[in-house]
């Protein structure tokens, strides 16, 4: 078990680094009214992910920490870094919940079902950022900027993190698709949820 832990650990810093590389050189910035911007990009779909391999938690740390890095470094996002950690460790949670918890896709055998669930929960996890990212940015905005540069900013928030849920959904579900065989065969394929906490053969 402590071996797993170090693994997942691990594991879970290579996935803040690369969603911190994919959010920051891998993004479409879109400027906006205020001197702000928002912008098209795949960390989500590194944070989720993550948690599809480790868990909800360590793959929600991941990409909070990787994609909150990024924020701290850009003086247009550096106002919404705590903003950003706690909505990407949401996203983990949620996605782990439905993938792990509801859909046990580690333990599952059957192609169809673990299939359905992976997508299921790499859809719920990204749907909860479509509603929460633009109402949490549309209250600050509206508190620092005022209400017709805040409705402004929604409107291309709302268009912008849809997208990127949709494109995050596709490529997080692909990847995590394809990787399973190769986890399995490095040892590093964990089976979430079991409380004998053992790597799956």
């Amino acid at each position: 078990m402590k071996n797993q832990k170090v693994q997942k650990i691990a594991i879970t810093g290579l996935m803040a680094a690369l969603s911190y590389v994919v959010f920051t050189f891998l993004q479409i910035k879109i400027p906006l009214p205020g001197g702000d911007a928002t912008s098209i990009h795949l960390g989500n779909a590194v944070c989720v992910l993550g948690a599809l391999i480790l868990g909800g938690f360590y793959g929600g740390l991941g990409g909070a920490i990787g994609m909150t890095i990024g924020d701290l470094l850009d003086p247009v996002y550096v106002v919404y870094a705590p903003k950003t950690f706690l909505l990407k460790l949401c996203i983990g949670l949620i996605t782990g919940l439905i993938a792990h918890k509801i859909g046990k896709i580690t333990s599952e055998t059957e192609h169809k079902k673990i299939v359905f669930w992976t997508v299921l929960a790499s859809a719920g996890g990204l749907l909860f950022n479509v509603i929460f990212d633009p109402f949490i940015g549309y209250l600050y905005k509206l508190a620092i900027l005022g209400k017709p540069a805040a409705e402004v900013t929604l409107a291309w928030n709302v268009a912008s993190t849809s997208i990127n849920a949709v494109t995050s959904t596709i490529v997080a579900s692909l990847v995590y698709l394809a990787l399973r065989p190769a986890l399995k065969k490095a040892g590093l394929f964990f089976v979430i949820g079991k409380e004998s906490a053992k790597l799956a053969p």
